[in-house]
């Protein structure tokens, strides 16, 4: 079982995201050790990309703060690197392929190896082109994981087959950001994920109240939550901490009724 898998063992998993060096890379840092605290059981890390096409504004508005800032891949490996001598949660990059693609896939994933990164999410990549940056993760011990969308249909199960770490199902068509409802149905889509394999199912997009988190972790083995952290780090700045910890402390707690 990879690392990435390990953090639904023990019950439902709450997997929030932030961007890496919004507002800067050190309070990146803090705030992973932040989420941790309160309760993440695995953390989604965005390398910043200038033209992010699955992020709704929130997150698009995050990245490109954290280039201003000055944020680089190579500053980012050495924040995890750093993070990595605190704890050993798992640790999952979401970004896009480009950035990946510009520093080329096996010095990336050597990289991702030695400073202790466990999985990826590429939201631009179509299951058919993993090709060879599937098997470089893999000889680096990355999981990519893969997305399952509404629009995915007759590939829900063929993706789901080979499937790793854990399957992203994006809870709603268009792109990240806070959502008042979920209309999909989760529950057809989970059920065609079940049939060919037993990798966790967390959902994510739009998801960013307790009432949402519960009523998908009684579902699904995960809730993802991006943009209503993202949206807290834009209004606070450098003094989130205490706003990220009572925010994702409240999200755990309704996702853990779910294991009652």
């Amino acid at each position: 079982m990879s690392k990435v898998t390990e953090a639904f063992s023990n019950s439902k998993a709450f997997i929030p995201f932030l961007t890496a060096g919004d507002p800067n890379i050190e309070k990146t840092e803090n705030y992973i050790l932040e989420l941790e605290k309160a309760g993440a059981d695995l953390i989604e890390i965005g390398i910043p990309f200038s033209d992010p096409i699955a992020e709704g504004v929130v997150i698009q508005e995050a990245d490109l703060r954290s280039l201003k800032a000055g944020t680089t891949t190579d500053k980012i490996f050495d924040m995890v690197a750093s993070v990595r001598k605190k704890t050993d949660i798992p640790l999952v990059f979401m970004t896009y392929l480009n950035p990946v693609f510009h520093y080329g896939y096996e010095p990336f994933f050597t990289k991702c190896e030695e400073v202790g990164i466990n999985g990826i999410i590429i939201p631009d990549m179509p299951y058919e082109e993993k090709g060879e940056l599937n098997d470089i993760a893999r000889s680096h011990q990355v999981d990519v994981i893969s997305l399952i969308a509404p629009t995915s249909e007759q590939r829900i199960q063929k993706i789901a087959a080979d499937a790793e770490g854990f399957v992203y199902l994006v809870s709603s068509l268009g792109v990240t950001g806070v959502r008042s409802e979920i209309k999909t149905d989760l529950d057809s889509m989970i059920a065609a994920i079940r049939k060919v394999t037993d990798i966790p199912v967390a959902v994510g997009f739009g998801i960013n109240t307790t009432d949402q988190a519960a009523n998908i972790a009684k579902i699904a083995d995960g809730v993802i939550v991006g943009s209503a952290i993202v949206k807290m780090i834009a209004k606070y700045g450098t003094h989130a901490e205490q706003h990220i910890y009572t925010y994702v402390r409240m999200m755990k707690e309704a996702v853990m009724t779910a294991n009652k």
